[in-house]
């Protein structure tokens, strides 16, 4: 399979999501997650769109039929005929409700995938679509002698920031590192914690464009609070926030 296409990653990343990859893809496809920054991203962005969905549907309490079908498929069942029955019985609505989860995710990744346009911005589509390279916000950090050692990346209407360690960095003695925004004019604001290796996605609070479009640089300095408000030292490493298209 051609994991490189970014349409196929993310389909993926959505049967991910959503539970209905086979164990044996899920297991390889979780390895792909663990090094690749780009099926984080894609996983994060699905998580964070079937999440605002599953908060939009009101609970449903289960019926005793269903607890019945649980108890019948956890414990072992008795030997007698009778049991055998109401197990059958307890099977049939237990596998009702089975085909119907599977029916309606199945229905769901049809849909997005027919209509894209229905959770994706324009850029995204476009990216699915091959037709270009998706606007971005993108940030590589140096050290003081010009290595690489980082590079910040972000969709121009995505609400995920994605940090890559490209070159070894030196884990701090104490606390940890933290990446942050610095607009032209106003105090910098916190965009992720940064992996001792490989990459890590982090939630924000805001779209990229808003959040970004008036920052032109980005640092990384050492942190020992929880939830840092200000930077608290120099920067380890520094670079210029740029616009990807």
């Amino acid at each position: 399979m051609r994991y490189a296409q970014p349409e196929l990653v993310d389909r993926l990343a959505a049967a991910y999501v959503l539970g209905t990859m086979p164990s044996r893809v899920r297991r390889r496809f979780e390895r792909l997650h663990r090094d690749r920054s780009d099926v984080q991203l894609a996983v994060a962005q699905w998580e964070q769109r079937l999440g605002q969905l599953g908060q939009a549907v009101p609970p449903v309490a289960p019926s005793p039929r269903v607890w019945q079908a649980i108890e019948a498929r956890t414990r072992p069942h008795r030997q007698d005929g009778r049991a055998g029955r109401a197990g059958a019985r307890w099977w049939w609505p237990a596998g009702l409700g089975l085909g119907g989860v599977l029916a309606g995710a199945a229905l769901t990744v049809t849909l997005l995938l027919s209509a894209p346009s229905l959770l994706f911005t324009p850029d995204q589509v476009a990216m699915r679509a091959g037709q270009k390279l998706p606007q971005s916000y993108v940030g590589l950090l140096t050290d003081a002698q010009g290595n690489g050692k980082l590079l910040a990346s972000s969709l121009r209407h995505g609400r995920t920031m994605t940090i890559k360690v490209i070159g070894p960095i030196e884990a701090p003695a104490q606390g940890r590192l933290v990446l942050w925004a610095v607009p032209a004019a106003g105090a910098p604001f916190v965009l992720g914690d940064v992996p001792p290796a490989g990459s890590a996605t982090s939630l924000l609070p805001d779209t990229s464009e808003k959040l970004l479009s008036k920052v032109g640089k980005l640092m990384v300095t050492v942190e020992t609070t929880p939830a840092p408000t200000a930077p608290s030292g120099p920067s380890v490493y520094a670079g210029n926030c740029a616009k990807l298209w």
